[in-house]
């Protein structure tokens, strides 16, 4: 399921998948159920602006599945959607859409991370090879969806992200991950790295 906020006809270049809590709004144990709960991590709306106005299309994929275990409706997760548009917008970011799993843990469904229904509707509807990508997310599922697909797993220690590296430590992935405080430091890092390797496109 996917909101839409840009004309794909003149689309980013240079994408990034972001997952939702954790790494874009602090997360919660008993989730995030209303707009006045969602509450960003400091300095990731302004990440989310620096890599709007470097021409990077900005992609959410998360799981939702307070729906269905019947704690809060689609309706409900629009609202949040909506106050996070609002909130980034306002700090001038933007993202071009957001794809959720509605679904809990034992529907077996092939949308919630780590499975990659999402991430191939999103590569499908914008027409965007993942492999290589930069997936950044703060669990272990975010990590296995990104190398199921060929994109590159990033990690942050907020949300779950200290457990996962220490999870990683132990059970290591078939892959390399790239490990950041959050948010903000990676996108240091990577337009860092994009400013030594080229020019970037025009915002």
């Amino acid at each position: 399921m996917t909101v839409n906020l840009a004309s794909m006809s003149q689309g980013p270049t240079r994408w990034i998948i972001l997952d939702r809590d954790g790494v874009i709004n602090i997360d919660s144990p008993d989730h995030i159920l209303s707009p006045d709960a969602w509450k960003p991590i400091p300095g990731s709306l302004g990440a989310i602006a620096e890599l709007t106005q470097r021409g990077y299309g900005i992609i959410v994929i998360t799981n939702q599945s307070a729906i269905g275990r019947g704690l809060m409706t689609g309706h409900d997760l629009a609202a949040i959607h909506e106050r996070m548009h609002e909130w980034i917008e306002r700090a001038g970011g933007r993202l071009e859409a957001v794809y959720h799993c509605p679904h809990a843990p034992w529907e077996n469904c092939a949308c919630r991370k780590p499975n990659t229904a999402l991430f191939h509707q999103f590569s499908k509807q914008f027409a965007v090879p993942l492999a290589r990508l930069p997936a950044v997310g703060d669990a272990r599922r975010d990590l296995e969806a990104a190398i199921a697909v060929g994109a590159q797993p990033v990690l942050v220690l907020t949300g779950q992200g200290r457990r996962t590296k220490m999870d990683l430590e132990r059970h290591p992935l078939s892959h390399p991950v790239e490990i950041h405080a959050d948010l903000a430091a990676f996108v240091r890092v990577l337009l860092g790295n994009a400013m030594r390797t080229g020019p970037l496109p025009e915002s």
